[in-house]
Order: structure tokens, then C-alpha cells, then sequence
């Protein structure tokens, strides 16, 4: 009965599969063949090395399909009998174990037959023998070993009749996959059938990789974006990601045993016990992994919704998939016109905010905040917005673990939150105790907004040190000008990096000063050191090119830097008197600036803020003595209510928002992949790739 597949198993020695790929054309009406062949259990793979092993046993087969089917068209037969089982599921109100595993079978064997021929050949051939019929110039019928009847073609005199390859049949199979995925409820015994089924898709859209041929112009892609069913598949992928469902111990009720469950209450046992209470894979050190492994109907779900959202976006109207995330509503909302589906807003959340540091969450969550209005209203309502920004900080952090796309698509998610006063204003509201992961000093107690300014002036100096990308830290000084205007309470150790990574910057641009005039003695621009003995030399002129772009772009980063804290001494003087402090502290940094023309009418305010500060505390200090930390900023406490901002100089407010580029798919695409490759559960033959470029390792 059937094949027991372990990952071991010689499948050229099966008895049925060299019927299936053999000579004989075997008719979807033999359903003692049929029957006998889908009644197989396999180990499936789990992982790169399994996958290559499948699909190195299967090679030999593979060949010996190509090189019959379309005289024999038992690939067609196949594809009639997933067609039948999938029709009868939606029937069946009571959906039979035994009937869904057979389907999946199918369905497996159909998915890895589809994945060879696309990435051996050409989707033209492919889909030939989707369309391909037994030839009938002359057949002879014989027994085959298990006493069913067969039909063998003839080889030498056959003729292959002449098909139009239209993709009729394909659209067939699409749509009963389609319909699979959004009538059938996932239940325990169902969870393979839909990943298989979500796989599958996967594979189809896979040929993007292995052709040089444009999508508009790819029969299987205007099928799959064709789909009428479009919103309704949309609606079932993002539920499968916002449920989040675990991977039941067994397939289709199937026990340690080999035997199938079979009993009405032993089912309603099985359904009611799916969502028990396990262990929490999500706090695993390896987060992409624990969540492919352990939810793998998740994972890949939340991939397909990446490639249907990301391909074919040149005008809105040629993706429905796209409109569908981008219309989608929370559950307790009223309908609107442009709503597209309804989705638990607070499950999605929750859901995301678990895995938002894996690549793939993160990119969903920048669609869905960038795109969808009513998902950005949401999340800016939600009060533990810490669920949200934390993990995101944290990815920021470890920054050399990730990769620059996902470091990139984080900050961002973070400009994106930034345009919103009123998560500028809650994230200060929120406070936080110890904050283990952030080793670079002990912090008892911080504000959520406080932490995020120590992450994001962190990776502005590692993008300095090691990345060098003008968008990076562009991106970053856009999100903290957002909420400088907000900036309250921050914490000392906060007000400090923030006037330091000015002093940072303010070096290294008197080094490149220096270094373009040829100034060895590392005398910068604006100072008043004239004792100090230089040589003057000679720069090539190549190289002063490259040093003077250097400024330019440093000069711009040291004036957002003066901007951000002159913002929050206009804005929230009152609120940050640390940051007063750690000013006056370090108010010589600012001196060589005073006479640039390019920084000298920010500088005046902050000279006039440390100014009138200073005189305060030299009054007091004149009549207490020296004055301890604490004492300084009891006098920088009474002096702030005193102060009025009317005397700075008005500059406009900061406001930054995130626009898109042009002809975004050149870079979501290949990432997009390069996500599916990685962190996806099938593999892909790399080495023959045609449809995308070195960023599939970025």
C-alpha cells in the first residue's frame, strides 16, 4: 500500500513512481493506481540539506518524467485527480482524514514536479505538460505489476498531437489551490495540506528567478494576478500570520504508528486541542529559525504576501494582492468604501511586535505602516507601544548581526513611527528598567524615548565607522528631528551622547579640514591656534575631491545634529534640564562653529541658552561656593522657568517624512527573495538564478 518515505529511502525502486514517470499512460479514471500511489508518508524537509537530498533522489525521475509525460500525460492525470479530491473536500462538510492526505500527496508530488521542470527549463515547457494528453497514434494495453490495467505508447510510431499551450488548464489548477487555501479552515489534520498548499505558490512564482523573461509577458503570473480570488487569498495569508499557528505533532491525525485517526471524538479531540498551551519558541536566541520550524504555515505565509504585494506594482491597479494588504480594516470597525477585508487589528499586532526582528515581519510591518492608514492609526493608538519599538531598537543595536537591507528597512519602520506628535509624545511617557541588553552603561531607569535616542545615535556612529551610507544616518537624524521637539526628561547619560555625537563629528571635520589643505598638524577649520607649528602638504586634486564631498556630507549631518538640539531647547527647554547641563559642560565644543557661516545662527541660540544658564549659576556660585551636580541643576530648574524662548531665533519646525523612491521593486524584489531563500523552508537552486542580482546574499 502505497510508499513509506523516510529521508533514506531509494525512490527508484517504487514500485508506483516508475509507473508515474514510466511509458504507460496511466488514466485518471484508474483508481486502483491512484489510489495505491497517494497512500505515502514522507519525512518532509526541513531544511536546505533535506531539500538537496529529496532533490537529488528525485533527478534520475525527474528526467524520465520530461522525457515521457508529454507522449504519456500522466502529469495531466495527476493534476485531474488533485482537481476531483479538492472539489470533493469542498463538498464534505465532515472533511476525512484519509481524503486529505491523499490530497496532499497530490499536491507534494505536483509541487516538486513543478519546481524541477521550472528550474530546468523554460516556463513554456512547463506549462506543455500541464497541458499534455496521451498520444494516440497507436496504444497497446498492459498489465502492469499490481494487475491494473495501463496503457503503453507506443515510442517509435507515436505522434504528439499539436496543443495550443493557452494555460487553461494551469488557471484550472490555480484556482482550485486558490480555493483550498480560503474555504478549508485550518484544523489540526489540515495545517500540511494549506502549508503545502502556500508552498506550492511559492514554487510557481519561483520562475521570476529562473527566467530572464519580464513578469508581464510570464503566463503564470498574469494568472496568479488575474485571480479573482485575489482580496479572499490575501485575507487568508495575513490570518494565517496574525494566528500564528504552531505545527501540529502529527500529519493529518496520522500517529507514531502509521495508522490514520479515524472517530468522531477522537477528531473534535484533535481540532479542540490544537491551540493548547506550549512552550514559547519566540524567546529563542535563534528567533528566524524557532519561527520557521515551529510555525512554518506562518512563516511562509508572511513570504507569499511579500512577493504578491511586491511584484507588478507599476500602477496600483495591475496588483490586487497589493490594494487587498493596503485596504485591509480592523475587525471592530464599521466598513468603509476601499476597505477590502476585515482582520483582528490587536492579534496582528501582538503577532508582529513577537517577530518584528526577523527580516520578513519587519518588512510586512513597514507595508502595512506605510500603506495602510487604518493599520497606522491603530498601532499609533496602542499604550504598550514598547511591545513595538523595543524589538525594533534591539535589531538597531545588533546591527552587525543583520543585514544593511534589514538595518535600513528598520530605521524606516522608526522615521514612519516618527511622524507622529503623538508617539513622539508617549514614547517619553514610558518608562523602562533595566535594560539588559544595553551594555554600554548600567541604566536603572529610562524613558522609552530616551532609549531610543541612545540606539539611534549609536547606529549613526557604527554607520560612520563601518557602513558609510549617507541614507542610513539621513534616515536616522530624520527620526529624532521628528521627535526633537518632544524631547522631556531625558536621561543624563542621553543628553550626553547627543552633544557628544556632535563632538564626534566636530573632530572628525577638522581632520578632513586639515587633511584637505594639507595641514599635517590637525589644525581644523574655524580654530584660533596660531602657535602651533604645521607643514603644509600638497593634496592631490583627486583626492581633495573626495575629501570636500566628505565635508559637504558631514557638514550637513553636523548642521541636522544643531538643529535636533536647538528644536528641543526651543520646544522643551523647560523639560530637559540635563541637556542644559551637559551644554554647559560642553560648551567649548561649540566655539570653532561660531565664526562658520554655515552653522553661526544656530549656534547664537545655544550660545544665548548657555549664556543666560551661566550667569545664573555664577551668581549662586558667587554666594554658595562651588556647587555639587545636584545643586546645578536645581539652579538650571528655577532659571528654566524663567526663561522665555521668544529671545531665540525662529527656525522652522522639523518635519521629516519617509517618501519612497521611484521604481521601488528594483530593490524590494531581489530582497523580497533573498528573504524567501533564506528564511523560507524550500530551496532553490542558486547557481542557475537568472531573475535576480548579487543582492540575493545581501
Amino acid at each position: 500500500m502505497g510508499i513509506n518515505i523516510s529521508r533514506q529511502t531509494d525512490l527508484s525502486e517504487n514500485t508506483y513512481l516508475n509507473q508515474f514517470v514510466g511509458k504507460n499512460h496511466i488514466p485518471a479514471t484508474n483508481n486502483e493506481f491512484w489510489n495505491s500511489f497517494l497512500q505515502y508518508q514522507i519525512a518532509l524537509p526541513t531544511n536546505s540539506e533535506e531539500q538537496l537530498s529529496l532533490d537529488s533522489r528525485l533527478e534520475t525521475m525527474c528526467q524520465q518524467f520530461i522525457s515521457h509525460n508529454l507522449a504519456t500525460g500522466n502529469f495531466g492525470s495527476l493534476i485531474t485527480i488533485f482537481l476531483n479530491k479538492v472539489s470533493e473536500l469542498l463538498e464534505l462538510s465532515d472533511k476525512d482524514s484519509m481524503h486529505i492526505w491523499q490530497t496532499f500527496n497530490a499536491l507534494f508530488i505536483i509541487r516538486c514536479t513543478v519546481k524541477y521542470l521550472i528550474e530546468t527549463g523554460s516556463e513554456y515547457q512547463l506549462l506543455q505538460h500541464f497541458e499534455a494528453m496521451p498520444s494516440t497514434a497507436t496504444e497497446i494495453v498492459a498489465e502492469t505489476s499490481n494487475g491494473t490495467a495501463a496503457i503503453d505508447i507506443d515510442t517509435e510510431n507515436k505522434t504528439k498531437p499539436v496543443r495550443t499551450v493557452d494555460g487553461s488548464k494551469f488557471e484550472t489548477f490555480f484556482e482550485a489551490v486558490v480555493n483550498l487555501l480560503i474555504i478549508i479552515p485550518v484544523k489540526e489534520f489540515t495545517y500540511h495540506l494549506h502549508l503545502e498548499a502556500v508552498n506550492l505558490l511559492i514554487v510557481l512564482l519561483s520562475v521570476h528567478l529562473f527566467s530572464q523573461q519580464p513578469t508581464e509577458k510570464s503566463i503564470i503570473f498574469r494568472t496568479v494576478y488575474n485571480n479573482p480570488n485575489a482580496n479572499t487569498l490575501m485575507s487568508a495569508l495575513l490570518h494565517f500570520v496574525s494566528r500564528m499557528v504552531e505545527e501540529p505533532p502529527t500529519m493529518f491525525g496520522i500517529n507514531s504508528g502509521g495508522s490514520l485517526v479515524f472517530g468522531i471524538a477522537e477528531s473534535l479531540l484533535s481540532i479542540f486541542t490544537f491551540r493548547k498551551t506550549h512552550q514559547d519558541f519566540l524567546s529563542s536566541n535563534d528567533l528566524p529559525m524557532a519561527f520557521k520550524e515551529h510555525y512554518p504555515l506562518a512563516n511562509q505565509s508572511l513570504l507569499l504576501i511579500l512577493i504578491l504585494t511586491n511584484h507588478c506594482t507599476a500602477t496600483s491597479k495591475n496588483n490586487k494582492y497589493r490594494q487587498s494588504l493596503f485596504g485591509c480594516c480592523d475587525s471592530k470597525d464599521s466598513p468603509k468604501d476601499g476597505h477590502t477585508f476585515k482582520i483582528d487589528f490587536t492579534a496582528l499586532f501582538n503577532t508582529l511586535c513577537k517577530i518584528v526582528t526577523i527580516d520578513q515581519a519587519t518588512l510586512l510591518l513597514y507595508l502595512l505602516l506605510h500603506r495602510n492608514q487604518q493599520f497606522y492609526q491603530f498601532a499609533m493608538a496602542q499604550e504598550n507601544l514598547q511591545q513595538m519599538v523595543i524589538p525594533i531598537l534591539q535589531t538597531l543595536y545588533n546591527a552587525p548581526d543583520s543585514t544593511s537591507h534589514h538595518i535600513y528597512m528598520t530605521l524606516i519602520v522608526l522615521l514612519i513611527l516618527s511622524e507622529d506628535d503623538g508617539f513622539n509624545k508617549s514614547v517619553h511617557q514610558i518608562t523602562l528598567k533595566n535594560i539588559h541588553w544595553y551594555t554600554e552603561r548600567t541604566i536603572s531607569e529610562i524613558s522609552l524615548g530616551g532609549l531610543l535616542i541612545l540606539v539611534v545615535i549609536r547606529t549613526i556612529q557604527y554607520n560612520m565607522l563601518k557602513m558609510r551610507d549617507k541614507y542610513l544616518h539621513t534616515n536616522c537624524l530624520a527620526a529624532l528631528a521628528n521627535m526633537s521637539g518632544q524631547f522631556r526628561q531625558l536621561h543624563p547619560y542621553t543628553a550626553q551622547r547627543l552633544v557628544s555625537l556632535f563632538e564626534t563629528l566636530a573632530k572628525k571635520h577638522a581632520r578632513l579640514y586639515s587633511d584637505m589643505n594639507g595641514d599635517s598638524s590637525g589644525v581644523g577649520a574655524g580654530s584660533s591656534s596660531s602657535s602651533t607649528a604645521s607643514t603644509v602638504i600638497p593634496v592631490d586634486a583627486t583626492v581633495r575631491s573626495m575629501v570636500l564631498e566628505d565635508l559637504s556630507v558631514l557638514e550637513e549631518v553636523l548642521r541636522m545634529v544643531l538643529e535636533i538640539i536647538n528644536s528641543c531647547i526651543s520646544h522643551q527647554l523647560v523639560y530637559c534640564p540635563n541637556l542644559v547641563y551637559t551644554l554647559l559642560y560642553k560648551r567649548q565644543v561649540f566655539e570653532s562653529f561660531r565664526s562658520n557661516p554655515a552653522f553661526q545662527d544656530i549656534i547664537q541660540n545655544i550660545d544665548m541658552v548657555v549664556g543666560f544658564f551661566s550667569s545664573r549659576l555664577q551668581r549662586v556660585q558667587d554666594q554658595r561656593g562651588e556647587l555639587g551636580v545636584g545643586e546645578v541643576l536645581e539652579v538650571i530648574s528655577k532659571g528654566a522657568s524663567q526663561w522665555s524662548s521668544d529671545r531665540l531665533r525662529k527656525f522652522p519646525d522639523l518635519k521629516f517624512r519617509y517618501v519612497e523612491e521611484d521604481a521601488p521593486e528594483e530593490f524590494f524584489i531581489p530582497y523580497v527573495w533573498s528573504l524567501v531563500t533564506k528564511y523560507g523552508s524550500l530551496h532553490f537552486n542558486s547557481e542557475i538564478m537568472k531573475g535576480l542580482t548579487s543582492e540575493i546574499n545581501c
